[in-house]
């Protein structure tokens, strides 16, 4: 009988760490070679963790809702294999595993390069940084806190534990507490802290959410993981990036004849879908390389210009939530390594099998509002990014055509190109030309193109 360790796989060059979601074995399982034994999550994506051979799970050393760093024994398995022991965790990492049989479970993912949330105390009892953060934001004493019963471990108090007693303090109004915020740096690996040569512009006080009265009849749905993650990261770049939104009308009707015309030999050739979207991100990859300074981030008074164009395709998942997988040296891509691109990252996204770093290390994004009906929208920065440019529905309508012979009008197809930038480094002159210049390219595109 072999032991062997069952290790958190690393899963990306950005990732340091992730919360164990949920156990899909127990204690005396039998596992096959390759069955999933557990699901993961980190601030980028849900995965699942397979059993590196056939065997039985004897022991669970953390447990659901732990964050654990990459590289830790999360389990041991039992094989049937006569061989040696597997090597003993390093103290480290026997450390790290003493400690999470004390720690309340973390519901809240640090900095991907943070090591795992230390649990505060007071006195013997002990609190989570996640109870901590919500008892600090709604103004709870330590001494007040120490007075609620838990329903966790020992008796200690649960996130759950909190927000039921929210209520009851506040003289019966729910009242909405947010999650505490992930700081801004940490949200993509591209962004460095901010040097002490260069502090960041003080943000704006955060503001407090309303009370919340709940109605007779009212459904209360607690948001997912990832929605929690998106509304935190939605919030936190409208306090940081101050957003202008410049608008073009743009005629694609060469666009829409020529996919027309050869998207059948397209998939037949490549047995690949051809869609419109590499063909605009074609357009963006060009503006940007005319105008790089809108490739940018910034980091408290310094602007990182990027050297890699890498495209976040803004995708909505069965779930309503949404994902922005990366198309990283979009550059260095013809129309047909693009297209490929977006159908692979598109339908993995679907099925939840993007790895961190497919998600990582955007520089500028596109969302596809059309694909909803919608002919423009406002869209929000995706951080630590400082542009983003939302593609509306493609309509058929009268236009005026100029031509040598004179103006006439003409049946088009027209769509609205809405560009989202930061202020503080895009001002409307770069913003606006740069949107004109993404509509320059597509309204001149080549009918006759081959691909």
């Amino acid at each position: 009988m072999a032991r062997i360790e069952l290790i958190l796989p690393k899963m990306g060059e950005s990732v340091a760490e992730a919360t164990i979601t949920s156990w899909l074995k127990q204690v005396g399982d039998h596992i096959d070679a390759d069955e999933a034994i557990l699901e993961i999550a980190t601030d980028k994506v849900d995965s699942e963790v397979p059993a590196p051979e056939e065997g039985t799970l004897s022991e669970i050393l953390f447990q659901e809702g732990a964050v654990v760093k990459v590289g830790t024994v999360i389990a041991i398995m039992e094989t049937e294999k006569a061989g040696a022991i597997a090597p003993a965790a390093s103290p480290a990492q026997a450390a790290a595993s003493n400690a999470s049989e004390k720690a309340v479970p973390a519901a809240v993912m640090t900095s991907s390069k943070s090591v795992m949330a230390a649990v505060a105390s007071s006195g013997d009892r002990f609190y989570s940084p996640l109870v901590r953060s919500i008892a600090s934001a709604e103004g709870i004493p330590q001494a007040e806190l120490d007075t609620l019963s838990g329903t966790g471990k020992d008796g200690r108090v649960t996130k759950k534990d909190i927000l039921s007693y929210i209520p009851k303090r506040s003289g019966g109004a729910l009242v909405q507490t947010a999650i505490p915020k992930v700081d801004s740096s940490a949200s993509s690996p591209l962004t460095s802290s901010p040097t002490k040569a260069n502090p960041a512009p003080s943000a704006p006080a955060s503001v407090k959410s309303p009370a919340v009265s709940v109605n007779k009849g009212d459904e209360i749905i607690e948001m997912d993981r990832m929605r929690k993650l998106i509304a935190d990261h939605m919030v936190m770049s409208k306090q940081v990036s101050p957003h202008v939104t410049s608008y073009v009308e743009c005629d694609v009707t060469n666009i829409v004849h020529w996919r027309n015309k050869n998207k059948s030999a397209f998939e037949k050739r490549e047995g690949e879908k051809l869609t419109y979207t590499p063909i605009f991100i074609e357009a963006v990859v060009k503006a940007i390389k005319d105008f790089p300074m809108i490739n940018v981030s910034v980091d408290g008074t310094t602007i990182i210009k990027r050297k890699n164009i890498n495209i976040g395709m803004a995708t909505a998942l069965p779930s309503g939530n949404l994902i922005v997988p990366v198309i990283h040296d979009a550059d260095t891509l013809n129309m047909t390594g693009i297209a490929k691109k977006v159908n692979d990252l598109a339908q993995r996204a679907r099925t939840n099998k993007l790895t961190p770093d497919e998600v990582s290390g955007g520089t500028y994004t596109v969302t596809n509002v059309g694909t909803f009906g919608n002919v423009m929208g406002t869209p929000i920065i995706n951080q630590p990014q400082c542009a983003i440019l939302a593609l509306g529905a493609i309509r058929k309508k009268p236009a005026v055509i100029e031509t040598e012979e004179g103006d006439f009008i003409g049946i088009r197809h027209m769509m609205f190109l809405s560009h989202a930038y930061d202020h503080r480094v895009i001002d409307g002159a770069l913003g606006g030309t740069f949107v004109r210049r993404v509509a320059d390219y597509l309204e001149s595109f080549d009918p006759e193109r081959e691909i």
